[in-house]
């Protein structure tokens, strides 16, 4: 991935950040945007810290050259902090109360899907299927549950599928449920195979992904803390698509969904647990009856006195779309004097203030239907402010059209209560959601913590464990210098007896008053006496090693391979020969070679030979 160009990262304080994240999210697909700001911008230092980075710039230069930092840019961000029967009396609260529910609603034998969603290293996962199987039986189960575990880390999903936790991780499971859920192996404890296969761990991005369907218990605790308000929103109603209608959410103790009252309705507040509220969907509205064929004249005096003394402004039209009658309150409110009965509604200002109803009254008129619009507002003759709300109600008596009703509501009051409600319940959720946030973080902050000092006690057993090493390889490392030092001394012994010996060697070859010369089996020279070096000129250092018949010296060698030959055959025991030769002084003489086989016993086979060089022509130096 190479690195985005200069012009794009000259950007306000604000954006480095977001250049990292889109970064991330480009080239690893995780998209860290829906997080809150405080805790990234917090746990991203402390890897800025490790790596020794000044600022996001930087950073991301060092995420572009070493791509194995995104790893622990990754755990580092995804704390994964969980725990079996984390919380223990929420979890007995769901497992007394909330699962036998849950039961008795699938009596009929059928299928119960769970979701784990942010099921770290497993734990909860295997603790609800835990309570599950406590619940039903093992047999039925294995045969009904499915329990979907879900996480956008891939070490931790790696973890949990193993299922093998230490003796610090199952703290939580009773004794019991211990020896009855998870096998020992060594020093750490298994779920049981059998009943793992029901328990299936997949990679879910609660922001990216689609959600499982057809949940009958979703567990999701202290996951959505990490996500800022947009973000939970977005989550939590998948939650609600997720969930089968009669499903129960079961979130952490930091989430309590007080501003999501339209997705989920609280079962237990006090233990996180909350059922789904089902969407509204559309009803059909009642058409209001009337009878256009009142025959009783007081009747008709005093339904037509009722509808005068309404204190709703009314307006009634046939079907003609003609003003028929019109009530006190409309006449006070819109000055609609005795002259408007009988015109059209269109020809009266009524028709197009406070609203256009032109077009929306043929049409309900056509389609007999009931139409509302509004609250809109209208200044009387008064000069009073009133926000009303206007009704279309076709009048209707067995298949026949009478007309239609226009009423006028003075929803003033109510829409000012309703702003007023607005208002208060926004600050209110305002505050819900300052002080959820403060909660979240806070409940982030401890985990932070609880994982920093979980990697503390785990650095310092390491520590401790190196320093018992230690320790160990310094005793060993004592005791091997003690033997080296008693193997020295008889080394030093030794060398002081072979000191002695080849000193001894030497008295003796030098008492010989001969040079003499030995060879091993490849005619290598071993031995060159004082004699030699004195008569031919070549120090022993110079030609110790040296191939016998490579030498350059006055005495012809070659002459004396066959002899040399004969010699390391083992015959005959002794061979001897006399030619000329030139001294290092450059005198002549005439020089005896005798040729001895080297053996360290009679019946063993020449190891080498022997040559003792003695001149013959008395020496003139």
């Amino acid at each position: 991935m190479t690195a985005k160009p200069n012009t794009e990262r000259e950007a306000t304080d604000a954006e480095p950040l977001d250049l990292l994240l889109d970064h991330v999210k480009r080239s690893r697909g995780f998209d860290f945007t829906g997080y809150k700001r405080t805790s990234l911008e917090r746990r991203i230092a402390m890897r800025m810290a490790a790596v020794e980075c000044a600022d996001y710039l930087a950073y991301l230069d060092f995420l572009e050259v070493h791509p194995e930092e995104f790893a622990f840019l990754f755990n580092t961000i995804l704390i994964n902090v969980t725990a079996f029967f984390r919380d223990a009396p929420a979890w007995e609260y769901l497992s007394e109360e909330v699962v036998p529910r849950l039961l008795e609603a699938r009596d009929d034998g059928g299928p119960i899907r769970v979701w784990c969603a942010g099921c770290a290293s497993g734990e909860e996962a295997y603790t609800i299927a835990i309570v599950l199987a406590e619940a039903l039986g093992e047999a039925a189960f294995m045969e009904r549950v499915k329990i979907y575990a879900t996480d956008v880390d891939g070490e931790a999903l790696a973890t949990a599928r193993l299922g093998i936790y230490g003796a610090k991780q199952v703290e939580g499971v009773s004794p019991t449920l211990l020896g009855r859920y998870f096998e020992r192996v060594d020093q750490r404890f298994a779920f049981r195979r059998e009943l793992r296969r029901a328990v299936i761990f997949g990679r879910n991005d609660l922001v990216q992904d689609a959600p499982i369907s057809r949940i009958d218990l979703l567990v999701c605790r202290n996951t959505l803390m990490y996500f800022n308000a947009e973000t939970q929103e977005k989550v939590l109603t998948r939650f609600n698509f997720a969930l089968a209608p009669d499903g129960c959410l079961f979130l952490g103790k930091s989430e309590m969904l007080i501003t999501h009252t339209d997705l989920f309705r609280p079962v237990s507040l006090r233990r996180r647990i909350f059922s789904k509220i089902p969407r509204a969907t559309l009803r059909d509205r009642l058409l209001l009856t009337t009878d256009g064929n009142e025959r009783d004249a007081a009747a008709r005096a005093i339904r037509e006195s009722g509808f005068d003394a309404s204190p709703i402004a009314q307006i009634v039209i046939d079907a003609n779309a003609s003003v028929a009658l019109v009530n006190r309150q409309a006449r006070e409110l819109f000055g609609i004097v005795g002259d408007d009965i009988g015109r059209p509604l269109k020809d009266l200002g009524l028709s197009y203030r406070p609203l256009d109803l032109r077009a929306s009254v043929e049409q309900a008129l056509s389609e007999r239907r009931h139409m509302r619009f509004g609250p809109v507002e209208w200044t009387g003759p008064g000069g009073t402010a009133t926000d009303l709300e206007v009704e279309l109600t076709p009048l209707i008596s067995g298949t026949n059209l009478l007309g239609m009703s226009i009423a006028y509501l003075d929803v003033t009051l109510r829409q000012r209560l309703r702003d007023e409600l607005d208002r208060s319940r926004a600050a209110l959720e305002a505050a819900y959601e300052e002080l959820q946030s403060t909660v979240e973080e806070l409940e982030t902050t401890n985990e932070e913590l609880q994982s920093t000092n979980e990697e503390l006690e785990t650095t310092n057993e390491e520590l401790q464990s190196t320093n018992e090493e230690l320790e160990t390889t310094n005793e060993e490392l004592q005791s091997t210098n003690e033997e080296l030092e008693t193997m020295n001394d008889e080394l030093r012994q030794r060398t002081l007896e072979l000191n002695e010996v080849n000193d001894f060697l030497e008295m003796i070859l030098t008492s010989l008053g001969v040079a003499l010369v030995v060879l091993n089996r490849q005619l290598q020279i071993q031995v060159w006496n004082a004699h030699s070096q004195e008569l031919w000129g070549l120090r022993s250092e110079e030609v110790i090693g040296t191939h016998f018949l490579e030498l350059d010296i006055g005495l012809p060698v070659e002459q004396l391979k066959a002899s040399i030959r004969q010699a390391l055959q083992g015959e005959p025991d002794r061979t001897e020969l006399t030619l000329p030769a030139t001294t290092r002084r450059g005198r002549t003489i005439n020089c005896t070679v005798t040729v001895l086989p080297l053996a360290f016993a009679a019946d063993e086979a020449a190891s080498g030979a022997i040559l003792l060089m003695e001149r013959r022509t008395p020496a003139d130096d």
